[in-house]
Formats: C-alpha cells, sequence, structure tokens
C-alpha cells in the first residue's frame, strides 16, 4: 500500500494502483455513479471497523452514542444505528431521521440552542431525552406534554467553567450559546421539579476534535465531579451523563491519532466513582466525527490541467461548494490542505509533481489542495480527498453559485 507522502495515514487499501472503497476500485465506483460526479463515498466496513475498535477499548457499561450532526445521511445513519447504544439529534429534522433508522426512541437525545416550540412538541410526542439549554424550554416542555398526555424527559446541558484543553473548537468554559451556565442550574433544576418534568440527568460537552489522551481524561473527570456536585445539591438521582466527546481524528501531516487506552481506563474509574452515588447512572459518550470521519471520502474529476507562472492547477468540477472545509471554510487564517490523492494514480513508482488543486468556482478560496505533491493528473482522472466522512455535504454552501449538488454512497 502505498499512501501521498503529505497525507496522515487514512484506512482505505491500495490495489494495482488504485484506491478501493468497500473493495470496490475507485475508476468502477465512479462508472456506477456516472454523471453525478463529484460524489462523497462512505465505506461500511470501515464504519464498523471504527465502533469495534472503539468498543474494545471502552468499558462495556459506557454506553455509545452517534451524532447525526456529523453525518445525517440516512442509509449511514441506518447503518449506525445497528452499532452504537443511541443517537443524537439536533434538529427536528435530524430527529425525523433517527426515527426512520428505526432507533428506539428512549436512545435519542435532542442537543442544541433555539430549539423551536414545533421541535420541542415534536419530541416530547416522539418520547425522546430533551437537553435544556436555557430557562425558556422547561415552560414549552410542560405544556407540551400536558397537550399530549405524556411525559417530557429532560436532561440539563450544562455550561462548564471549564473547557477541554487543546480542542479544535471549544463548546464549553466562558460564555456559550450551548447549555446552561454551571451555577445557574441549581435554578433550572428547581424549575423542572416544579414544572413536573422527568428529570434523567445532565449532558456536559466542552470542546471537539481533541487528539490529546491526557486532555480529554482531564475534562472527562471535572465533568463527572461537576455533575455530582449539581445533583447533589438538588438532592436529585442521576440516571444518564452525557460527557459529549471530543474525540479527534487525524487531518493534516504530524497529526496523530487519538490513544485511547487511557481513556477507556479513565472512564472505567469515573463509572464506578459516579455509581457509588448513583448505582443507576450510564455514562454516555457521544461522538460524531470520530465514529464517521475517517471512514468517508469526497471524489471529484479532473476537467481541466492549466499551468500558470510555473504552478499547475488541476481544476476539478467539484469544490468549496461541496466540501467547505476541506477548501478552508471561506478563508481561514492559516489554511492547511487535507489528505489529497490522485485516486486513479496510486502507484509508487507514478510520477510526481507539485500542483493545486481548485474548483470551478469564480473565487480564489475554491481550493482543495495548496501546492502539493500529487502525481501527474490529467483531465478524467479523478481527485480524493480523504477525512471526508464528517461534516462534509450538509456542512457546505451546496447553493453557491448554483452548481449541481453531489450524490452519497454507502458501500
Amino acid at each position: 500500500m502505498t499512501l501521498p507522502r503529505h497525507a496522515p495515514m487514512y484506512q482505505f487499501p491500495v490495489r494495482d494502483g488504485e484506491l478501493l472503497v468497500g473493495g470496490i476500485p475507485l475508476t468502477r465506483l465512479a462508472a456506477r455513479v456516472g454523471s453525478r460526479i463529484p460524489f462523497y463515498a462512505y465505506d461500511r466496513a470501515l464504519l464498523s471497523a471504527r465502533v469495534a475498535k472503539l468498543r474494545a477499548a471502552l468499558p462495556p457499561d459506557v454506553k455509545l452514542h452517534y451524532a447525526i450532526k456529523a453525518n445525517p445521511m440516512p442509509a449511514l445513519v441506518c447503518h449506525m444505528r445497528a452499532l452504537v447504544d443511541g443517537l443524537d439529534v439536533a434538529s427536528g429534522g435530524e430527529l425525523r431521521v433517527a426515527l426512520d433508522a428505526g432507533m428506539d426512541p428512549a436512545a435519542i437525545s435532542f442537543a442544541g440552542p433555539g430549539k423551536s416550540e414545533a421541535e420541542l412538541c415534536q419530541a416530547v410526542a416522539a418520547g425522546i431525552l430533551v437537553n435544556v439549554e436555557s430557562f425558556r424550554e422547561p415552560p414549552v416542555l410542560a405544556e407540551a406534554g400536558r397537550r399530549l398526555g405524556l411525559p417530557a424527559r429532560v436532561a440539563v446541558r450544562v455550561n462548564p467553567g471549564f473547557e477541554l484543553k487543546s480542542s479544535g473548537m471549544k463548546m464549553g468554559g466562558g460564555p456559550r450559546q450551548f447549555g446552561v451556565d454551571a451555577e445557574e442550574v441549581p435554578a433550572l433544576l428547581n424549575e423542572i421539579r416544579r414544572l413536573g418534568l422527568v428529570f434523567e440527568g445532565f449532558h456536559i460537552y466542552s470542546g471537539s476534535q481533541n487528539l490529546r489522551a491526557e486532555a480529554v481524561c482531564e475534562a472527562q473527570a471535572k465533568t463527572v465531579d461537576l455533575a455530582l456536585d449539581l445533583a447533589r445539591g438538588a438532592d436529585l438521582p442521576i440516571l444518564s451523563l452525557n460527557v459529549g466527546g471530543g474525540f479527534g481524528i487525524p487531518y493534516f501531516p504530524g497529526e496523530t491519532a487519538l490513544d485511547l487506552a487511557p481513556i477507556g481506563a479513565n472512564l472505567e474509574a469515573l463509572l464506578g466513582k459516579a455509581r457509588r452515588q448513583h448505582p443507576g447512572v450510564h455514562i454516555i459518550l457521544e461522538l460524531g466525527r470520530y465514529l464517521v470521519g475517517e471512514a468517508g471520502i469526497y471524489v471529484c474529476r479532473v476537467v481541466d490541467r492549466k499551468v500558470s507562472r510555473g504552478l499547475v492547477h488541476l481544476v476539478t468540477d467539484g469544490g468549496l461548494h461541496h466540501h467547505l472545509a476541506a477548501s478552508g471554510n471561506f478563508g481561514q487564517v492559516i489554511r492547511k490542505n487535507y489528505p489529497v490523492a490522485i485516486g486513479n494514480r496510486m502507484g509508487a513508482d507514478v510520477p510526481r509533481e507539485i500542483a493545486s488543486v481548485v474548483g470551478p468556482l469564480c473565487t480564489p478560496l475554491d481550493l482543495l489542495a495548496d501546492r502539493m505533491e500529487l502525481p501527474v493528473a490529467r483531465p478524467g482522472d479523478l481527485v480524493v480527498v480523504f477525512q471526508s466522512g464528517a461534516y462534509g455535504l450538509t456542512a457546505s454552501p451546496q447553493g453557491f453559485l448554483s452548481h449541481p449538488a453531489p450524490v452519497e454512497v454507502l458501500v
């Protein structure tokens, strides 16, 4: 197996100089997709292997939830539903995907700021757990429960006073739109009790995209301590404690995969600590990117080869409008290349050159690879962007310049 020299290790095998996706050569898969190139492809076997690897490292009593926001493709969610213990949604649309996938409503939770009244009513009607994020939500949930004659199940999403160190995105600590500040939670718990809502626990998520096991362990320990303190002050039992995720995947040169062993040992100790005070509690890991990110690729086709002042530009039929993250999110201050390859020219003896991969949009920001060493490519060759299973198509401005939308395939 030969890897592009610029790329971190990725999961897809290579045979006869060509990438295999779900055991299918890339050119054959592209032929099946036909005129719908560009496309995203997700590998079932890699999805299953990632969950199995994680299960092997975690205590068996820790619950594993898939956060649909990472990739809500219905076929992928159906596949993940059979592998995990629950699904987490962030909108009414994602809730419909979760229910259509056949997940038990008792194992679905709903988090996110700004839930509409219609979404809150939809959640109560479905019987799922709502992670309350403001003082506005409990009265709406109580009224929906009265109208429907159903109990409104709730947990409190807490904005802690700490953050996940070295995380790519801070979700807790300081002023945040997510959750309720920890110091205000006792008053919120009193309101939940007064309204007769069914309290089940806490959701405390302090950051994402972290590759340092020691930082993840520290945040999880602080999370459990905070939850136990809040429950003790309110004299309430905890049934579920969602500690979020934060597990990152390597995207750029020099990054290494997250070490799961210390995290598993830490969770074993934390679960024991929590159960000494709350025997029925379940610790939940809510993961999205870590479960699906490395199992997906984005594929587009070279339509032109241009040389401008000595630099080769491979112009493709895909780009920023399909894969915003790989392009640099509309102009990051310091842009880094995702791992990129010419998927039908993966042999060790293929001539290589420095080239940039650009899309068809009328902006210099439409850039998938900036001055990377790649195999010499011609029109018709297939550009592959790895680490594309999470926050790809649905996190991109597909309407920008009105080009056709790509398709997604699960193989």
